[in-house]
C-alpha cells in the first residue's frame, strides 16, 4: 500500500464530517497530562523531599524513572498493540495515568513511588505512540498537519502553564493532593475520549511493519537524526539557560524568561498549524536557522535584557511547532508504519532529553558556558544538513501529498 493510499484510507471515515476540534483537544489533553505527570515532581521537589523524608537528589529520580519508562517500553508496546482497535489502546494509556498517578499520591514507600512513576512513564510512551496517528485518522488527508498541531498543543501548554500552576497548587493543597487532582482530571478525560474521539481498526496483519522495516523506509532515519540533533541542542540550552541569563544580569528572571519562551512556543504552534500542510520543509529549515541565530546571539552578543528576551521569544517561536513538524514528516514518510515510527520518535526524543542534561553538565564542568555555543551550533548545523539533504524523502518541498 502506498503512502497516499494509506492516507486516503485512514481519513476515509471522516470525509463528510467537519473538523473534529473537540476530539483533537481530548488528544491534546492526553498530552497535557502526560507532560504534567512527567515534570511536576521538579516543581514540587522540596515538598516531596520533605514529605517522604528523602533527599532532593533522590526525589529527582522520580523524573528520571518516568523517562526510563517511556524510553524502554514505547517501541515494544506500540508494536505489540498496532493490531488492536485504536481507541481502547488510547484509553489503556489514559487509565495508566489514572492508576499510577493515584498510586503516587497515596504511596508512603519511596520504592513503590518509583515503581508508580516508571509505570506512568510506560503509559506516556504508549500514549505518545497513539496520539499522532489517531489525530491524522480523524481528518481528511489535507487537514492532517492542522490536526497534528491541535493534538500536540498539550505539551507546550503543560510546560508553560501547567507546571507553574501545579507548583502553585502544591504549595496551596500539598503535593499529594496535586497528584490526586491530576487523577481527577484524568477521569474527566476518559469520559471526553469516549464521547468525542472516534474508534478505528488496528492495522491488518499484512500491514503491520516491523521496527527494522519502518527504519529502512526512505526518509524515516533522516527524520529521526534531525530529531536527535535538534532536540539535543534544545535541551542543552533549555536545561542550562541560567548561565546564559547570568551573563546578561538576568539570573533572577529565569521564570519570566521561560514564560516568554512558553508563550512564544504557543504562537509557533499556531503558525505551524496554518502552514504545515503547504510548507513543511520550509518551516523546518527556517526553524533550524532561527534557532541557530538565537544560539549565536545568546553566545556572542546577548548582553542586554531586551536582546535576550527577543532571542528567547524567537527560540520559542521556532521550537514550539517542532513536534508537529517532525511527527507529521515522520508519519508521512512511514505511511502504514506511522505508529511504529512514532514510538521511535518517543524513544529518540527521550534519549535526546537525557543526553542534553548529560552533555550540558559535562560542557559546563570542563569547559564552561562559552563552550555551549560552539557545540550547539555544530548540532544545529548537522540538523540543517540532514534536513536539507532529505529533499526527496522526509522533508520534501511543496505541499504535502494528499492523494
Amino acid at each position: 500500500m502506498t503512502q497516499m493510499s494509506y492516507a486516503a484510507e485512514a481519513s476515509a471515515p471522516c470525509l463528510e464530517h467537519p473538523f473534529p476540534l473537540s476530539g483533537l483537544l481530548a488528544l491534546a489533553m492526553t498530552g497535557f497530562i502526560a507532560i504534567l505527570s512527567e515534570t511536576l515532581p521538579a516543581g514540587l521537589l522540596g515538598q516531596i523531599s520533605s514529605g517522604m523524608q528523602i533527599s532532593e537528589a533522590m526525589t529527582g529520580q522520580l523524573v528520571t524513572v518516568y523517562a526510563l519508562g517511556s524510553l524502554l517500553t514505547a517501541i515494544p508496546l506500540v508494536t505489540l498493540t498496532q493490531g488492536w482497535r485504536r481507541r481502547p489502546v488510547l484509553l489503556l494509556a489514559i487509565i495508566g495515568f489514572l492508576l499510577f498517578n493515584t498510586m503516587t499520591a497515596l504511596s508512603q514507600s519511596f520504592v513503590l513511588t518509583l515503581v508508580a512513576r516508571f509505570m506512568t512513564g510506560v503509559a506516556a510512551g504508549l500514549a505518545w505512540g497513539v496520539i499522532a496517528g489517531h489525530a491524522r485518522r480523524m481528518v481528511n488527508a489535507s487537514q492532517q498537519g492542522r490536526a497534528m498541531a491541535v493534538a500536540m498543543i498539550g505539551a507546550p501548554l503543560a510546560l508553560s502553564l501547567g507546571v507553574p500552576l501545579g507548583t502553585w497548587l502544591g504549595e496551596l493543597i500539598g503535593w499529594r493532593m496535586t497528584f490526586a487532582l491530576i487523577s481527577a482530571l484524568t477521569l474527566g478525560l476518559i469520559a471526553w475520549v469516549l464521547l468525542k474521539v472516534p474508534d478505528f481498526e488496528g492495522h491488518k496483519p499484512g500491514l503491520r511493519p516491523g521496527i527494522a522495516q519502518v527504519l529502512r523506509t526512505p526518509g524515516v532515519l533522516a527524520i529521526l537524526l534531525v530529531i536527535l540533533t535538534w532536540v539535543l541542542a534544545h535541551n542543552v540550552l533549555y536545561t542550562y539557560i541560567v548561565p546564559f541569563l547570568a551573563a546578561a544580569g538576568l539570573g533572577a528572571s529565569t521564570g519570566l524568561v521561560l514564560l516568554t519562551f512558553g508563550i512564544a512556543a504557543l504562537v509557533g504552534i499556531a503558525i505551524v498549524g496554518v502552514w504545515v500542510d503547504r510548507h513543511l520543509r520550509n518551516l523546518v529549515l527556517l526553524s533550524l536557522l532561527g534557532f541557530g541565530g538565537v544560539v549565536w546571539v545568546l553566545g556572542f552578543v546577548g548582553q542586554s535584557a531586551m536582546l535576550v528576551f527577543a532571542s528567547v521569544a524567537l527560540w520559542g517561536l521556532t521550537y514550539g511547532g517542532a513536534p508537529t513538524l517532525l511527527q507529521t514528516a515522520s508519519a508521512d514518510a512511514a505511511a502504514q508504519g506511522a505508529d511504529v515510527a512514532q514510538s521511535m520518535i518517543v524513544t529518540v526524543w527521550n534519549l535526546a532529553i537525557a543526553a542534553g542534561g548529560l552533555l550540558g553538565g559535562l560542557l559546563l564542568t570542563h569547559w564552561g558556558v562559552a563552550s555551549f555555543t560552539w557545540v550547539l551550533l555544530v548540532l544545529i548545523g548537522l540538523a540543517l544538513l540532514i534536513a536539507g539533504g532529505a529533499h526527496r524523502h522526509g522533508f520534501a518541498p511543496g505541499a504535502r501529498a494528499v492523494g
